[in-house]
């Protein structure tokens, strides 16, 4: 059975360039780029050039404002922590209701520990409430996090609008966003409409590079101290011998998609679209999550009422598609996402959520699997369902107040 891979938000397919780019990194030039003899000076020279190229392709000055890490996660927890550390009289950090756990989770932490945090809501589109983000501003705040775009409904944040408001209320704010959904695939320039924001963070995994990898751009000046000690590498603020074959894997994958960038968008976006369309056509009482909102071309979430994401999963994945819930029933919990529980997603819908993310090869045929597959997939769950009424093939009458819990 052929695989039609549909879950690029979570991870995508090693890109055969990036792979090749990698290949005499993993094989005969294995040396510690911070060995002093004539054969590692190649290895250091490839870290020296994957960070010019992320410099250029994110419109850096300075190629020294990035430093590497081993993921998004750490990227964003040296962002917050590494603050933190930096700047021990401010207690307060500002962040949403939607964040992705990398940051969530470590707002959260620091919540339970005596900070202050504010967790500004979104709207029903996922749009950030502007008012209640300004009016949280204080003289006490210190951080100031926010995704660029939603891993699960792809709904993008005005960063450049939220950053220069920080800054005009006060510019020692510190400003960061993670970017791990958005770099490679929305134009980001951090020395001209990005130039407010100071710390940014992403990921090798999503744009076709490998696992294992990530990046955080550091504005000269910011200040952020190391979360791991105990080396000179990355100029002192980040131990560790640099992983130099994925490391030129992410500065190869970033320049490819920020050179395809237009082309890729536009084709992904036809296919998101008319997947999109056809479901909702095919499918009685689904809705689109973020439907009226500026989302990322790629992604599609779309909440189907009166059936289990779990279910939906498990059915797909037998007819060869791989797809994500937007519940985190698969982990174990049976609790639905704490994003689509920000956008108040109907009691009937938010456990039947699923997630299409699309990349560059994604085709026709995938989408005309998908389609072909999953109206059945609902259909045949709902007549499992306690809300359904199978006679009339519709829900039934005594449902209608689940819509509003």
């Amino acid at each position: 059975m052929s695989i039609v891979y549909a879950d690029n938000n979570a991870t995508t397919a090693i890109a055969p360039e990036v792979y090749e780019a990698m290949i005499p990194f993993l094989t005969g030039n294995y040396f510690n780029p911070s060995s002093m003899y004539e054969p590692a000076r190649d290895a250091a020279d490839a870290i020296t050039r994957a960070r010019e190229q992320i410099a250029e392709c994110l419109g850096v000055t300075s190629p020294k404002e990035i430093l590497f890490t081993s993921c998004a996660t750490e990227s964003n927890n040296t962002a917050i922590l590494g603050t933190i550390k930096a700047n021990p009289n401010r207690r307060h950090i500002v962040t949403t209701a939607v964040e992705h756990p990398a940051v969530f989770e470590v707002c959260k932490d620091l919540q339970r520990n005596g900070y202050e945090v504010s967790f500004i809501p979104v709207d029903g589109d996922g749009n950030l409430d502007t008012g209640a983000f300004v009016r949280a501003l204080g003289p006490e705040t210190l951080l100031v996090t926010v995704m660029h775009a939603n891993n699960e409904t792809g709904v993008i944040f005005p960063i450049e609008q939220l950053s220069r408001l920080v800054k005009a209320t006060d510019p020692t704010i510190v400003f960061h966003t993670d970017a791990t959904q958005s770099v490679g695939k929305l134009s980001i320039n951090l020395e001209s409409d990005y130039r407010h924001v100071d710390l940014l963070s992403f990921s090798g995994h999503k744009i076709h590079a490998p696992k294992g990898i990530g990046a955080l751009f550091v504005r000269r000046g910011t200040p952020c101290k190391p979360l791991l000690v105990g080396g000179h590498q990355e100029q002192g603020r980040r131990a560790g011998t640099e992983n130099v074959p994925y490391i030129v894997g992410l500065g190869r994958a970033l320049t490819y998609a920020v050179e395809n960038q237009q082309e890729d968008e536009s084709r992904i976006r036809q296919l998101r679209d008319r997947l999109e369309a056809t479901l909702e056509e095919k499918i009685p009482h689904v809705q689109v999550n973020g439907k009226s909102a500026l989302r990322l071309a790629n992604t599609l979430n779309i909440s189907c009422h009166y059936v289990e994401g779990e279910g939906m999963l498990y059915q797909l994945s037998d007819q060869g598609i791989c797809a994500s819930s937007g519940s985190a029933c698969t982990s174990g919990s049976l609790e639905p996402s704490h994003v689509l529980r920000a956008l108040n997603i109907p009691f009937t819908a938010i456990h039947g959520s699923i997630r299409f993310s699309l990349s560059r090869y994604n085709t026709e045929a995938d989408i005309n699997h998908i389609i072909e597959v999953f109206p059945e997939v609902v259909a045949n769950l709902r007549k499992l369902s306690p809300y359904w009424d199978n006679n009339k093939n519709a829900p039934r009458p005594d449902t209608g107040h689940l819509l509003t819990k």
